[in-house]
């Protein structure tokens, strides 16, 4: 590692998370969307160690926008997996840690279905009272779309519906507000940036490479892939250093 771990920085990785859960045996494609628990309690253990607080997309604002600085780092998990409410909270909760869970809102208590064909798995998602219990643990929830599509690839009625709808859908159904989004597989241009922001979310997270450092678009943020074969060592080069940063 370089020495960004030594000095205050001013990047902000955020993380980006899938299912914390012991990958299904059956499961041959994309194992690494899969991180244990035990590696994820290993890898909060390591920031709160070295003095980095996790927190949410929500609490992080300050710091993406440069009125904060300080040693953070933000928890992002995408999709809104059963997994996380029974897993992942409890070792955030542990640490004294928020996160953002990005869900899906026209699939709440249902599956992923936009790739359990492709997996050959489906995996459960949230209900509606499970999705109030991670934010009454002191979790947020974003928005994901309503249906996890490409967004690069739909209409402008479409990505009219796919994002401000599933903000308004989430807020009506959960009864909270939901600021933050999160694209799908990444994909966004400058038109959906746009959109988004207009559709009166504070910040939108990619799937681009890199930590988040202030005066970025705060529409277009870019994330650090945490998979199950990191090794903690991993986790920290990826997440701690200008690794990332340079394969932006």
């Amino acid at each position: 590692m370089d020495h960004a771990t030594s000095a205050p920085s001013r990047a902000v990785p955020i993380l980006m998370y899938h299912n914390i859960a012991q990958a299904p045996r059956e499961l041959r494609v994309y194992r690494s969307l899969y991180v244990g628990p035990g590696a994820f309690a290993r890898q909060l253990w390591l920031l709160r160690r070295l003095g980095y607080r996790g927190l949410s997309m929500a609490a992080a604002m300050p710091y993406l926008r440069g009125e904060q600085h300080g040693r953070v780092a933000v928890i992002t998990l995408d999709d809104g997996y059963v997994d996380n409410l029974q897993l992942a909270l409890p070792i955030l909760q542990r640490h004294g840690f928020s996160a953002t869970c990005y869900v899906v809102s026209g699939s709440i208590g249902g599956h992923n279905q936009w790739d359990a064909q492709r997996l050959g798995i489906r995996k459960p998602l949230m209900s509606l009272d499970e999705l109030r219990r991670w934010h009454d643990g002191g979790m947020e929830i974003g928005a994901h779309t309503r249906s996890h599509p490409r967004l690069t690839e739909c209409t402008q009625p479409q990505l009219l519906d796919e994002i401000g709808g599933s903000k308004a859908e989430l807020e009506d159904r959960l009864g909270l507000p939901v600021n933050q989004f999160c694209y799908p597989y990444g994909a966004a241009d400058a038109r959906i940036a746009a959109i988004t922001r207009e559709a009166g979310f504070a910040a939108a997270t990619t799937t681009g490479r890199g930590r988040a450092t202030p005066g970025m678009d705060l529409w277009r943020l870019p994330r650090v892939q945490i998979a199950r074969h990191h090794t903690l060592a991993h986790f920290a080069l990826r997440t701690l250093t200008r690794y990332e940063d340079r394969r932006a």
